[in-house]
């Protein structure tokens, strides 16, 4: 299940969970929770879905189809959080990703501080793994220091923090997960060119389908770094701002 919200550029959101989901041999359960106005460059507006409207879907969803993960993504203001952690907690056993979509590339918020407090309470100690990029990963963690920021997130009960370097520089892009009491475990592919709109959603997507087909977490997160270079190897030019990933390149499973 993927709870996201809408770019209707296609290269971050809603359709980059379903392209990467898909890609990966899993089905997707789309369920939007907010509307943007947004292309490759940046986020301009964006709206929340009604929160009883969620609620209704999530409802309506559990009460027809097996749920074996879901990944969070923009989540438009803190009602639509509350329903869906109220929902996770009658569903214990479900993996749970949450990509903590704060600012769009181009700087465009798209959350507000009372979205903030309801992720960090109700569904960063929930989720088998948040993906946050340098800068969220940053503000979350109140440091500029990635260990000290991953650190503090841990003290709040998250059980897992994947930092992810895109944002970064030097030839190669490092992702290193952080895990109460076990040593960081890292991870690094090659950074070609700059930077990729919707890489984050893709990466997280492709994570929370290795989830659901009871992948541990680091196969997850290995087997999606292999589609996410992949997909920035074959990036497509869509509008004027950055590349999008092409999520529809055929996937063999192999680096």
């Amino acid at each position: 299940m993927i709870v996201s919200g809408l770019d209707p550029s296609g290269g971050a959101g809603l359709q980059a969970d379903i392209q990467a989901v898909t890609a990966l041999g899993a089905h997707p359960l789309p369920m939007l929770s907010c509307l943007t106005v947004q292309d490759t460059r940046n986020v301009y507006n964006a709206a929340p879905v009604d929160a009883d409207l969620v609620r209704q879907q999530l409802e309506c969803l559990a009460g027809d189809c097996r749920i074996d993960a879901v990944k969070t993504g923009a989540m438009g203001n803190a009602d639509v959080a509350g329903v869906l952690a109220d929902f996770l907690d009658q569903h214990p056993d479900v993996p749970l990703v949450v990509d903590p979509v704060i600012k769009a590339a181009g700087g465009g918020d798209l959350a507000d501080e009372a979205l903030l407090e309801a992720m960090k309470t109700r569904l960063f100690t929930r989720a088998d793994v948040i993906t946050p990029n340098g800068i969220e990963l940053a503000q979350l963690g109140a440091s500029d220091d990635e260990e000290t920021a991953a650190n503090a997130l841990i003290r709040q009960g998250c059980a897992g923090i994947l930092a992810t370097g895109g944002h970064g520089t030097g030839p190669s892009i490092t992702n290193a997960l952080y895990r109460p009491s076990q040593p960081v475990r890292s991870w690094q592919i090659a950074r070609v060119g700059g930077e990729y709109h919707g890489t984050g959603c893709t990466l997280a997507a492709a994570i929370a389908a290795g989830r659901a087909q009871g992948l541990p977490l680091e196969d997850a997160i290995e087997q999606a770094q292999r589609f996410v270079a992949g997909a920035i190897n074959h990036a497509l030019r869509v509008g004027n701002g950055q590349p999008v990933p092409d999520r529809g390149v055929p996937w063999s499973g192999k680096s």
